[in-house]
């Protein structure tokens, strides 16, 4: 939106007097909570305003409004998101729907019906009292909303067995750019009537429409899982172990953890982890009976075979949650050593060996302090450049790196965002990794959906 001060507050007093002061925010100190995610993209600007609508039918006026101005859209839902996908433009608005966060469980279909604001947490919550289960888990479920999950095709810690967002999507509820409302899916297992829309949703970064609404596939809850832990000398010692543990048994959990994020989490909140291991494996199985004593064995062997230090194994839950704990503490603790770039790249599960050690030649190339954690089981690696943003050369190097950590992905068949999305940090990249002719179907599809190019610009694809 191109206009004067003057123009763009009478434009924004439009809305307000349309929705409400309680739901249209123009201060400067509420602009400025929402004007950037968890990436804390320095690009990010003050929207003229932030949208906080408490139902679908304001959601359907703020994007009527929008279209008729040309007024870009910032949809966000917690701010949870890694890649910068919910930094506010230039003349743009941020449509928040933290407050749209009814579940409706409904045993008999295994389904739940849940408002974008929804966080995963309280949709995991809501099923466990029906004595089911919504297996997504980013490492944010506590925090991240169904409709963020929905715009990342979140993964995390379970979908090396049980897959990512777009696996128990069963329908969306969805407001498109100019503000008509449309309803795709239903609680099916089966539909393949038409394009499937609903998985080009999935991941698509708020790019292509509003999400309001998202039916989730359940699952009957599983049994606490058995748990073993194994530290390594090194980081690439662990992978191979990973390599190999994935290679002869199937896991319902395989997450590394490195040395420097080991230190973090204990600096941070003492867990009684080792801080001299180089690496930790932590490998949980919830298969039943004979399965599970066989997939446990299969790792240690792999373990063992890849020159594992030490090995512990438990049935107790308690003790396996709190290894799984220490797991989600390492982005915060990471978080309070300084600035921080965040990567998502994946490779496949045979060469993480490879990316895991080209990531410590490019932290030792350009002298920098990067953490590595990963969902090892599916390749994707979350390297955490720290850096001292004070620096102008520390920042200058962690910026080289967080570009070479990419084309190392790349290099190896890989991604450059395995879970988190494109956002608008990776964004550079994305055509290096799809090729043009890609990019090109990409942005046709996407100018069918918004043609006027009002949702989310310069985010995704």
């Amino acid at each position: 939106m191109s206009a004067s001060r003057e123009a763009q507050a009478g434009v924004v007093q439009e809305l307000t007097d349309e929705l409400g002061a309680d739901v249209v925010r123009t201060s400067d100190e509420q602009r400025e909570a929402y004007r950037y995610d968890w990436a804390r993209d320095p690009d990010a600007v003050l929207p003229l305003a932030v949208v906080l609508p408490r139902n679908v039918e304001q959601v359907q006026a703020t994007m009527r409004w929008a279209t008729r101005h040309g007024v870009f859209v910032i949809p966000r839902g917690a701010g949870s998101g890694l890649s910068g996908g919910a930094s506010a433009q230039a003349g743009s608005i941020v449509l928040c729907l933290e407050r749209m966060t009814a579940i409706e469980v409904d045993p008999a279909t295994r389904t739940a019906r849940a408002q974008a604001g929804a966080l995963n947490a309280s949709v995991k919550q809501a099923a466990a009292e029906h004595g089911l289960w919504y297996p997504p888990d980013p490492s944010s479920f506590q925090i991240s909303t169904i409709g963020g999950n929905v715009a990342t095709n979140a993964g995390g810690l379970c979908c090396v067995k049980y897959g990512v967002t777009v696996d128990y999507v069963l329908g969306l509820q969805v407001v498109l750019a100019d503000g008509r409302l449309i309803t795709l899916g239903g609680p099916r297992l089966k539909d393949v009537a038409g394009l499937p829309l609903i998985k080009l949703l999935v991941g698509s970064e708020g790019t292509l429409g509003i999400v309001t609404e998202v039916l989730c596939r359940l699952v009957p809850k599983l049994p606490e899982p058995a748990t073993l832990v194994a530290i390594f000398e090194t980081l690439t010692d662990a992978a191979r172990a990973v390599v190999t543990t994935c290679a002869t048994s199937r896991p319902s959990m395989v997450e590394l953890i490195d040395n420097a994020s080991i230190n973090a989490v204990e600096d941070h909140r003492a867990m009684g982890l080792d801080r001299a291991a180089g690496a930790m494996l932590l490998i949980q199985s919830d298969a039943a009976g004979e399965s599970r004593a066989l997939e446990l064995a299969a790792a240690r062997a792999a373990c063992e075979e890849a020159s594992a230090t030490e090995i512990f194994e438990t049935d107790d839950p308690d003790e396996g949650a709190m290894f799984v704990e220490a797991r989600r503490a390492v982005f915060p603790a990471l978080e309070r050593l300084g600035a921080y770039m965040l990567e998502d790249v994946g490779a496949p599960v045979p060469l993480l060996p490879e990316l895991v050690g080209g990531v410590a030649d490019i932290a030792a190339e350009h002298d920098l302090l990067i953490a590595v954690v990963a969902h090892a089981g599916d390749g994707n690696t979350h390297p955490v450049i720290v850096y001292d943003a004070s620096n102008e050369d520390e920042k200058r190097r962690a910026a080289t790196a967080f570009t070479q950590i990419m084309e190392l992905a790349l290099s190896l068949g890989g991604t450059i965002t395995g879970e988190h999305g494109v956002g608008r940090l990776k964004q550079p990249l994305l055509s290096r990794q799809l090729g043009e002719d890609v990019m090109g179907l990409q942005h046709a599809i996407r100018k069918v959906w918004d043609p006027q190019g009002l949702l989310n610009p310069g985010a995704g694809y």
